[in-house]
């Protein structure tokens, strides 16, 4: 199975909210489906987007098992602490972190500064040694992909060194040897990229998130370890490369190694600020010579994106300072390694597109002429024309422009309160109308229509005065409970009325329907079968009495009868049987 990218979409728990569109510097992110997934030639895996995901949908490679694994397999496997640990780890002693990394089963742990201190060593000589105008540094690895594929004209003037994370390998592969296994642990996403561009020399990457969730896994406390003697970085502990993670650091440090008054030293934090500053530069109308030191983090590493962020970020900044071993006066520093070699990426092809291309995919969200183009950003795009690049070239949906849709459910509501055949009233917890339809306005007010004409749809008008039972409104706006009504007898009139909840609380509709002259004629219809009912009961009842009387007027003759004809030849029994049977 392929391997995932540093950073990736886990799209289940992606829910269109374009919120990493808005906040992605380079906007590397696909919508299919109205699910955003990284376009991995597109991104430089500053990890921001993970930062801003409220979904937690954008996710930093989980490496944990490789590294558990290279442990496993290798007999010495060292860290390479990034010197922003000290924000992470606020107040703990550098010994009890070191003495807790070896209880997971670390050989040593070394301080990626001292891959840092080389490098500034390196840029210093390169500095002191050209004369170029521009020169940007390559310590940050998204900052390096983002001026390399985006503003290929300045591409040249990176300084073709390897980062300090990459120096620092090199430099225990050549103490160690070269079967050592390296894990880097640090605040960055984009080292993961780097370890895929260089196992060779850093085998895993790990965030100080995954940090913490190892300690946890094997019940770990850092701060209950109890140090030993020789619970210290190896081969030894770094001074002012430990500066690296503040913005500027890598420039104090450069300034350590000699004289350079001609040189301008400036610091461009955040993919936005490097872009706004180097687009468009023209390197001969420098008047000095400039170094850039780029950071794709606002804050440098010491805010990266897989940080706890614990507290401001001022206090980690200070944390920094106030631990660095600073040296004295001017440092000399030999180059233990070789650490040229610079991974080149190839810019990004340019996408061009006619503006009739432009004008069609902008008829796609509603916008037909220049003043419908509202450059609202709601789709995560700065401009409406940006957006249409992207529907072009399919990194965008239609759907992600919210204005377009608003219009298009606003029409749709529109449409159906127009043709359906009933009332239909909608109302704030104000009890002022929000909207209605005009089949509303004829069976409550004909003067509405009037109102109607001034204000469409009666906004504001208040229910009150247009609706006899507005009181059901009430409570269904107080319970949240939908109320129905088949015949609610308000004066001469009969409705059928259901009342529902459309935000709790807040706003409640109601479809009305008048069922007067149905209900009328229904009812005359009952009177008239309980007419008819009532009718056949007293002929009943008069059948019944006729019946009686004739029966009894019967038995009365029979008796006489039996009296007028009384002999010895019937007898008693006879007579008494012959009563019986009669009656």
């Amino acid at each position: 199975m392929e391997q995932r990218k540093p950073v990736y979409t886990e799209k289940t728990e992606c829910q269109d909210c374009f919120k990493c569109i808005r906040k992605c510097p380079v906007k590397a992110i696909e919508i299919e489906e109205g699910r955003a997934s990284i376009a991995s030639d597109l991104c430089i895996y500053c990890g921001h987007c993970v930062d801003v995901c409220s979904t937690k949908a954008k996710k930093v490679r989980d490496d944990l098992g490789i590294a558990k694994d290279l442990l496993k397999r290798k007999m010495h496997v060292y860290v390479s602490l990034s010197p922003s640990y000290v924000g992470e780890f606020p107040g703990l002693e550098t010994s009890y972190l070191i003495t807790a990394l070896k209880r997971l089963g670390f050989e040593g742990v070394s301080e990626t500064a001292l891959g840092a201190q080389q490098v500034s060593a390196r840029v210093a000589e390169q500095l002191s040694q050209s004369d170029a105008k521009l020169t940007i540094s390559s310590a940050c690895p998204a900052a390096v992909d983002f001026v390399q594929k985006y503003l290929p004209e300045q591409a040249d003037c990176i300084t073709p060194i390897l980062s300090p994370v990459l120096s620092h390998c090199r430099m225990l592969r050549k103490i160690y040897g070269e079967e050592i296994g390296i894990v880097f642990i640090g605040p960055c996403a984009a080292k993961k990229r780097e370890a895929d561009r260089h196992p060779d020399l850093l085998d895993v990457s790990l965030t100080f998130q995954d940090l913490h969730r190892w300690f946890c896994e094997e019940g770990i406390d850092p701060d209950a370890m109890i140090p030993r003697g020789g619970d210290v970085f190896v081969p030894e502990a770094a001074s002012e490369g430990a500066l690296y993670p503040v913005e500027g650091g890598m420039n104090e440090t450069i300034r350590l190694f000699g004289d350079f008054n001609d040189v301008r030293f400036m610091t461009l934090a955040g993919v936005s600020c490097i872009n706004r500053a180097l687009t468009g530069l023209k390197i001969d109308e420098l008047n000095t010579r400039v170094f850039v030191e780029i950071l794709a983090c606002q804050g440098s590493c010491v805010h990266g994106p897989c940080t706890s962020r614990q507290r401001p970020y001022l206090l980690d900044e200070l944390e920094v300072y106030n631990r660095v071993n600073m040296p004295t006066g001017r440092i000399k520093r030999n180059l233990l390694v070789e650490i040229d070699g610079l991974h080149r990426e190839a810019p990004l092809p340019v996408q061009h597109h006619t503006e009739e291309q432009l004008s069609k995919a902008l008829q796609q969200v509603g916008a037909f002429s220049e003043e419908d183009e509202l450059n609202c950003g709601g789709c995560g795009y700065d401009t409406c024309r940006t957006l249409a690049g992207a529907l072009l070239t399919g990194k965008a949906e239609p759907s992600m422009c919210l204005s377009h849709l608003r219009k298009l459910a606003q029409k749709k509501a529109n449409a159906l309160l127009r043709c359906i055949p009933m009332s239909v009233v909608i109302v704030g917890s104000d009890m002022k109308v929000i909207e209605c339809n005009e089949n509303f306005l004829q069976m409550f007010d004909a003067e509405s229509l009037f109102i109607n004409q001034i204000q469409p749809g009666m906004e504001g008008a208040c229910l009150e005065k247009l609706v006899p039972f507005y009181d059901l409104f009430q409570v269904v706006l107080l319970s949240g409970q939908e109320i129905h009504r088949d015949a609610l007898h308000i004066d001469n009139k009969i409705y059928n009325v259901t009342i529902f909840t459309i935000e709790t609380n807040q706003v409640v509709g109601s479809v009305i329907l008048d069922v007067t002259d149905t209900e009328m004629h229904r009812e005359q219809i009952a009177k008239r079968a309980k007419q008819v009912i009532r009718k056949n009961l007293e002929t009943v009842q008069e059948i019944a009495f006729r019946l009686g009387e004739n029966m009894a007027d019967t038995e009365i003759l029979l008796r006489s009868l039996v009296s007028g004809f009384s002999s010895t030849d019937i007898s008693l029994e006879e007579v008494t049987e012959d009563e019986t049977y009669v009656s």
